[in-house]
């Protein structure tokens, strides 16, 4: 079940409904590029018993969020789960707002720029526009990454109050198992250097050979934090190209579209 700490807002237990938390974490269970999972692959990402899956899974499926192929015996995503979010992208003023101005930065730059926002433990991708001139790398929508080794995720963590940081923390470097204290130690040390920079980079972290930066805004109407992020090839954008040239431009563009940090 999703830890506590993860959550966005404090917890009231009286108002939690706790079967419900756990059908969403049966959706969530799916990663970037999976199609099909059985229960097996529930139990083991979800921790919750093999008789409580069967039935949240039944309960999903009837609800046409999942879809059983009965002859391999697993479940894909359905058009319930779609529906939403279009229905996510379509509320977000911001997006719109955004699009145009990460159109011309992309081609400016030469790079993907995206826009993301927390999911549990994760960044979300809401939306990837990528250079047409150049060979360029970016996520699709939808797409999830730390936020331990991705800018994004350690911008994200870089504004948020110091309690909920260190909850976030120790979730993470848990979630990461072996290599946790070395991540948490990563990000905390250019979460630190936010407070100078402004932006957070993520140089070869995530990817060998992707080097990207990341600034994080509050949403105008909702209040909430959502980050610009900026990625390349390692190899033909380095370091010091991300630090005087992309993160500059990434700082203005977030200030066109929100308060920042």
């Amino acid at each position: 079940m999703t830890p506590v700490s993860t959550l966005s807002e404090p917890l009231d237990e009286r108002k939690f409904v706790v079967a419900l938390a756990r059908g969403l974490d049966l959706l969530r269970a799916f990663k970037p590029g999976e199609t099909m999972l059985g229960n097996r692959d529930f139990v083991e990402r979800t921790g919750l018993p093999k008789a409580t899956v069967n039935r949240l899974a039944y309960t999903l499926t009837v609800l046409g969020y999942l879809r059983l192929d009965e002859t391999l015996g697993k479940y894909a995503l359905d058009a319930g789960v779609l529906s939403l979010g279009f229905a996510l992208l379509a509320g977000t003023d911001t997006l719109e707002l955004a699009r145009p101005h990460m159109r011309a930065f992309a081609r400016e730059v030469g790079a993907a720029v995206s826009l993301g926002c927390r999911d549990g433990l994760d960044m979300v991708y809401l939306e990837t526009i990528r250079s047409e001139t150049a060979l360029t790398l970016g996520l699709a929508s939808g797409s999830k990454l730390s936020m331990l080794t991705s800018s994004m995720g350690r911008a994200y963590l870089a504004v948020q109050p110091a309690d909920v940081r260190a909850a976030l923390l120790v979730e993470l470097g848990k979630a990461a198992g072996d290599e946790g204290v070395e991540l948490v130690a990563g990000a905390e040390q250019e979460i630190e250097a936010f407070a100078k920079a402004r932006c957070c980079y993520s140089f070869r972290a995530w990817h060998d050979d992707v080097n990207a930066v990341a600034v994080p805004f509050r949403e105008p109407r909702e209040g909430r934090w959502l980050v610009l992020s900026c990625s390349g090839p390692a190899s033909s954008m380095g370091e010091e190209v991300f630090r005087e040239n992309v993160a500059p431009r990434l700082k203005a563009l977030a200030r066109r579209l929100g308060e920042t940090a």
